[in-house]
């Protein structure tokens, strides 16, 4: 752990989390936008009830506040992994439902997907930095899409996109909390107002 109690390393730390601070918060402006089309693109209510999506953890935490800095980054890690799974699945269900018949919602969920890849690679990289390298992706293969009809895709996607934009807010949260002196390492629980 001395690597990561150095100077260099605690500097290394603070400018990795204000560079995925920032990233964060262009995801989330990103997924607000997206969320807006996909809505009207695919004719949906704004205020429809969606059911939990599988596969997607939560971004509500009850004791967010006595997590540790590992804990946070590997929730997060888990989590943007799992967006990444289910957006390629939402993408490829679009292609195959309008093909290039709409574009620009393609473009933007291709867009929202190369942004949650980074944020993956980026809290990889601050795991490592912490010692504590990422877990393997290797051995269980993603799950497969559930068989839904269209509209349970529809709505489907709406969760995910509301989930991943609540978890942009998250990761903003776990990230400032990974930057406070208090924290030494990054490593030790802190007392927070929970997200």
């Amino acid at each position: 752990m001395a690597a990561a109690d150095s100077p260099s390393a605690a500097l290394r730390r603070r400018d990795l989390c204000s560079r995925g601070i920032r990233l964060a918060g262009k995801m989330r402006s990103d997924v607000v936008d997206l969320l807006d089309t996909y809505v009207e693109r695919q004719g949906l209510d704004a205020s429809a009830s969606v059911a939990a999506v599988e596969g997607v953890p939560a971004a509500a935490v009850e004791r967010w506040d006595e997590q540790t800095g590992t804990q946070r980054l590997l929730e997060n890690l888990a989590a943007y992994r799992a967006f990444r799974v289910l957006l390629s699945q939402m993408l490829e269900e679009h292609r195959e439902q309008l093909g290039e018949a709409d574009a620009a919602l393609g473009r933007a969920l291709a867009s929202v997907l190369l942004q949650v890849s980074a944020f993956a690679y980026h809290l990889e990289e601050l795991l490592r930095l912490e010692s504590r390298g990422p877990p393997s992706e290797e051995g269980a293969p993603p799950p497969p899409a559930p068989h839904l009809g269209l509209f349970e895709r529809k709505l489907r996607g709406l969760g995910v996109l509301r989930e991943l934009a609540q978890w942009a807010v998250r990761s903003t949260r776990d990230l400032r909390q990974l930057t406070k002196p208090s924290l030494g390492s990054g490593l030790a629980p802190s007392r927070a107002e929970s997200p």
